[in-house]
């Protein structure tokens, strides 16, 4: 029922800008299923980026991680909003999350796990560059950054994957989503063992 009510909101809010929202409908509970599906109440606090209506929220919460362990960073002063109504107990943050690592929101490195709805494919690599840096920033050893796209390939380019010391693995893909979309996990190199 949400799914249907949210249509008319999230089109107005792409229609008003359409590079920031970057979809013209909610994600499908399909891509939300997919994108959490390795994220557990055993992953620890969890950072979503660009929550926008709270889909991927909502799969999170289902996956056991407690409201007080998920933040959201939302720009979309009307998805704000919402997802404060929505999720009342949620740590939300009205912010660019290319501010991540100036704005010191975590003390540490306490995440397991992050799960981003950004449109990263329509951003300026340096930004793209900036945002995972600041979330592998406040990731623990052996977290996972986890991004969907509609593209044929991750949407962070190789090369920026090799300057960062980060490598994407495709996790799935799933056609029950407007448009089809693909998931990554993104995550730290293990270093070589030196002889």
């Amino acid at each position: 029922m949400t799914a249907h009510r949210d249509l008319i909101p999230f089109f107005m809010a792409w229609i008003s800008n359409p590079m920031r929202v970057a979809a013209i409908a909610p994600s499908s509970a399909a891509l939300a299923g997919l994108i959490t599906s390795e994220i557990s109440s055993d992953t620890g606090p969890v950072l979503e980026l660009g929550p926008g209506m709270g889909v991927f929220t909502r799969a999170i919460l289902t996956r056991g991680v407690a409201e007080a362990d998920l933040t959201l960073v939302e720009y979309g002063s009307d998805f704000v909003r919402l997802l404060g109504a929505r999720f009342p107990n949620v740590r939300i943050l009205w912010m660019d999350a290319s501010g991540l690592g100036r704005e010191k929101i975590f003390e540490g490195a306490p995440i397991g796990a992050v799960v981003s709805g950004l449109p990263l494919l329509s951003m300026a690599p340096r930004k793209v560059m900036t945002i995972l840096t600041g979330a592998f920033g406040y990731m623990r050893p052996g977290g996972s950054f986890y991004q969907f796209t509609y593209g044929p390939t991750c949407p962070v380019p190789r090369p920026l994957l090799d300057r960062l010391g980060l490598k994407a693995t495709r996790i799935g893909h799933t056609f029950a989503n407007v448009p089809p979309a693909a998931v990554y996990r993104i995550s730290r190199r293990s270093r070589p063992r030196r002889p």
